[in-house]
């Protein structure tokens, strides 16, 4: 018996259910034939010929099917690979626009267009069927009651970004019910919700949660992709991360978290990866876009189409100059934001988005479409700002509306802390908001995410832990992951027993975050650095699901002393206007008495810094004043903002150094707020000297009410 078919309509693309049957849409530009493919709890198939439509769309209508139907495609056309064409109709695909998946991908399978068992490799044809290895496509009922939510839209300046991953955020706390770890309601839990807000955080950013592919590699190591950054498809929440089911029920369990987040005041932000999938080089396998239209979708070495342009050291980069592929990326963005709710993104690798041909444009088409776009350019938009091409590092040229991961601050800060020479004016810059790489551009310093550490590379116990990388884990016998780290071990490699080196470890820590969140710019903590979070020294732990990357919950004393510590960091930040402004500092001065009006540079001899002490290699102390009448900016009722005289004391010398500050004036009214020496605040006694004495390799932070002495 013929299932019942009607041509439907080519938009919108994917499956969408309209209460009495489901329209089907997919794009395919050189395909002879696309079928639908739809399949029943066994795993029985029925195959469905989809109409021939305009704008090289395939699709038609199904009446009687609906929510939970699971299907797929097959596209019939030329096998051509030395041409870049490599349809194979053996080869079922997974619907681009598929808002659901489910299954995962069984490398068991024969998933590759190409037989292993020729000598041409992904010249040959390969007839077999592997539909019983590849994820199908659920479609879903699209009604969820969001109860009035809406994006939160949090001001940049009072941003503080927490960088985590779903399932390992709550994968060990025995405070989340064991069948919630690890999941959307997890992450959504009480217990999650407490811990977040008591932290201070404003959003966090997740790791990829599109359905993501292990690699082969990693599959035969019995390894998995735990991060995440090998995207099959991008509209559909990643089904392992659903505790009420994987075929279909992510959907609403993703919505349900959303909701809840926003409803404790945390917006969601992705990490989102359009510019490569799972499919690899031409020796990957056929899962979707390749099989579907291979040259449209990728970027193929011009005159040797067999072969991809690779800008992301993963074998494939995405055509984001193609119409189509620019569609496919804004229509999962628009759906994220319209029917999900999430708040903005991160995009991987986004140098690779921008490059027209082979430079990297930062006016390309990605860009001007997302400008011009009234839903997606109102959403928090966080590029990271390089790729592993010619030119791909481009901190600083990513235009208006962008914010960046200021890669350049976290280098240098973790070269200050370390001790090295010859960073104290680039730290300047980095401490007011890198204006050397956004003012020109007339951008702010909320152009700037800063960070010091992110899930790739070092967590912040082991940045003063380990000197060196030990991935051997990894099965790459520790090839993989950067070499230079920028970080000291303290004198001992890896764990000690040594309570010098384990003070001096936590006194670093709490230099790094100090630092982070008294910078102007967008702080980012890596969650998990809060608590002392070790990954063994592991800095590329993407193939970890295991307790190396889940967080531990049980906490020691200095655990919970440095989460202390880090709580009450954050809240001296929200309450100072003076460390979120939305402008740069200009360093200008009253004419009459010569002081500076919005900040100062000063020695330790308490004279400003001159032109000529910048380019001092051994100089690694430096005191900022930031006077609090001078924040140049209005509250939400459009009244000038007025706040405390700020001094910060830095010094990652190895000995003490003694500030003398009497352009600070000395010591009328000021006392110290935070001391990275001893932690988390406590009464200090009152500054009744105007020589402040800041010991090796610590921080500290004086208060004086604007309008005292």
């Amino acid at each position: 018996m013929t299932r019942q078919r009607y041509p439907g309509r080519g938009w919108p693309l994917g499956a969408h259910w309209d209460g009495r049957g489901v329209n089907v849409a997919v794009y395919s530009e050189e395909a002879t034939g696309v079928d639908l493919c739809l399949f029943d709890d066994a795993g029985n198939e029925e195959r469905t010929p989809l109409y021939a439509g305009l704008q090289n769309v395939w699709h038609a209508w199904l009446p009687g099917i609906g929510p939970g139907q699971r299907y797929g495609f097959r596209a019939t056309g030329p096998y051509e690979p030395i041409n870049g064409l490599r349809y194979n109709p053996n080869k079922l695909l997974v619907d681009p626009y598929a808002r659901a998946l489910c299954g995962s991908v069984d490398w068991g399978a024969p998933i590759n267009g190409y037989r292993h068992d020729d000598p041409a490799l992904d010249l040959s044809f390969d007839e077999q069927d592997d539909a019983h290895g590849v994820p199908k496509g659920v479609v879903i009922d699209p009604e969820f009651d969001w109860d009035g939510d809406t994006q939160l839209r949090i001001p940049w300046q009072d941003s503080i970004i927490y960088e985590t991953h779903v399932k390992g955020f709550s994968q060990q706390n025995p405070a989340v019910p064991e069948p919630l770890r690890g999941t959307y309601a997890g992450l959504a839990h009480s217990a999650s919700l407490d811990y977040l807000t008591s932290l201070g955080i404003t959003a966090v950013e997740l790791l990829p949660i599109h359905p993501s592919v292990d690699e082969q590699r990693l599959y035969q190591m019995g390894l998995s992709n735990y991060w995440g950054y090998n995207s099959l498809c991008f509209l559909a929440p990643d089904g392992r991360y659903s505790s009420a089911g994987s075929c279909g029920e992510q959907v609403r369990e993703f919505k349900a978290m959303i909701k809840t987040l926003h409803q404790a005041g945390i917006e969601v932000i992705l990490d989102v990866v359009y510019n490569h999938t799972c499919e690899h080089n031409e020796f990957g396998p056929t899962l979707s876009l390749r099989g579907l239209d291979n040259p449209t979708y990728y970027r193929l070495v011009p005159g040797r189409e067999r072969y991809y342009l690779d800008y992301t050291g993963t074998g494939n980069s995405l055509n984001a100059q193609h119409p189509q592929v620019l569609q496919l990326i804004m229509d999962s963005l628009r759906y994220w934001i319209t029917e999900m709710h999430v708040d903005g993104f991160r995009f991987d690798l986004a140098a690779t988005l921008a490059r027209e041909l082979y430079d990297v444009n930062r006016l390309s088409a990605f860009f001007d479409i997302i400008h011009q776009d009234p839903v997606i350019s109102q959403v928090k938009l966080i590029a990271e700002p390089w790729d592993v091409g010619e030119g791909g590092y481009q901190v600083g040229n990513f235009p208006v509306l962008w914010t960046e991961w200021n890669g350049k601050y976290r280098d240098t800060v973790r070269h200050f802390w370390r001790g090295d020479a010859g960073h104290i004016d680039e730290l300047a810059y980095r401490l007011s908001g890198s204006s050397d790489l956004y003012d020109e551009a007339g951008r702010g310093p909320l152009a700037s995410v800063n960070f010091v550490t992110a899930h790739d590379g070092f967590t912040l116990a082991d940045l003063v832990s380990y000197s060196t990388k030990h991935n051997d884990a990894n099965g790459e016998h520790n090839r993989d992951g950067a070499d230079d780290n920028i970080s000291w071990n303290c004198g001992v490699e890896g764990p000690t027993d040594d309570p010098e080196i384990l003070a001096l470890r936590a006194r670093q820590q709490r230099n790094f975050l100090a630092m982070l969140l008294l910078s102007q710019g967008v702080p980012m903590i890596l969650g998990g650095d809060e608590i002392g979070r070790t990954q063994m020294g592991n800095n590329n732990a993407y193939c970890q699901d295991n307790a190396t990357s889940w967080y531990d919950w049980d906490l020691s004393p200095a655990d919970e002393a440095l989460l202390d510590f880090t709580r009450q960091i954050i809240d001296f930040r929200k309450e100072h206007p003076a460390l979120r402004r939305r402008r740069f500092f200009r360093g200008q001065h009253h004419e009459e008495h010569g002081t500076a009006t919005d900040v100062a540079w000063l020695r330790p001899d308490g004279a400003e810094m001159a032109h000529d002490d910048w380019k001092i290699g051994w100089i690694r102390s430096l005191g900022v004043l930031i006077p609090g009448d001078e924040v140049h900016d209005v509250d939400a009722l459009g009244r000038d903002l007025v706040d405390d005289d700020l001094l910060l004391l830095i010094n990652a010398s190895d000995v003490t150094e003694s500030f003398h500050l009497s352009l600070a004036d000395f010591p009328q009214g000021w006392e110290i707020v935070i001391d990275t020496t001893v932690g988390a605040r406590f009464p200090y006694p009152p500054v009744a000297a105007s020589q402040v004495d800041v010991p090796a390799r610590s921080l500290v932070l004086l208060r004086k009410h604007h309008w005292a002495g």
